[in-house]
């Protein structure tokens, strides 16, 4: 019989804000999925707000510092980046740290485009990238500030990270099946 190890659990949240963009062309990208109608908003890369956030959490989880640091917004390799690409190395970054994402719950912040409708596809395509469930909400600001008066969008995420197994598995993929919601984080043992 093995002795139960202890199993390391760590919590990050991330936040960002972009404004909307003058450039009639640009795109609007949340979540990794393009919003049609809808102007696109400021940033050195995409400016995915959603994506933006979400890797802030996990390199937070990690003690990675911040998706600055990883990309800084002066270096052109990074200029018009899909941010869904910078979160999928955010993941790998975290991996090589020896941690993996269990879930992540996000908050989009938006006074307009409507997201209700989007929601799932961002589910879909977050939840895909991090091999782990992603839930993304959306909500107003009901009128106030900027991103009340339809100048800007904001992000939070918070996410829960696992340490990887000491055999040198990862518990990317395996948490996922095994932590339903509301249910304790089984140790390595009990696999």
């Amino acid at each position: 019989m093995s002795t139960p190890q202890e199993v390391t659990i760590r919590v990050g949240q991330g936040f960002d804000i972009h404004t909307f963009s003058t450039d009639r062309h640009r795109p609007l990208v949340i979540g990794g999925v393009t919003i049609a109608g809808s102007p696109g908003l400021a940033g050195h890369s995409d400016a995915d707000v959603l994506a933006h956030a979400l890797a802030d959490a996990l390199l937070g989880a990690a003690g990675l510092g911040d998706l600055g640091n990883h990309f800084p917004d002066d270096d052109p390799a990074w200029a018009g980046a899909d941010s869904t690409q910078l979160l999928a190395k955010v993941v790998d970054r975290v991996a090589e740290a020896g941690f993996g994402p269990v879930n992540a719950d996000c908050t989009v912040i938006a006074e307009q485009p409507r997201l209700a409708p989007h929601l799932p596809a961002m589910r879909r395509r977050l939840t895909e990238i991090l091999s782990s469930p992603v839930n993304v909400k959306a909500t107003t600001s009901e009128g106030i500030g900027p991103i009340g008066n339809a100048e800007a969008i904001a992000a939070l995420a918070v996410v829960l990270v696992r340490q990887r197994r000491s055999d040198g598995g990862s518990s990317r993929t395996s948490s996922r099946a095994e932590v339903q919601p509301g249910s304790a984080i089984p140790s390595e043992s009990a696999r």
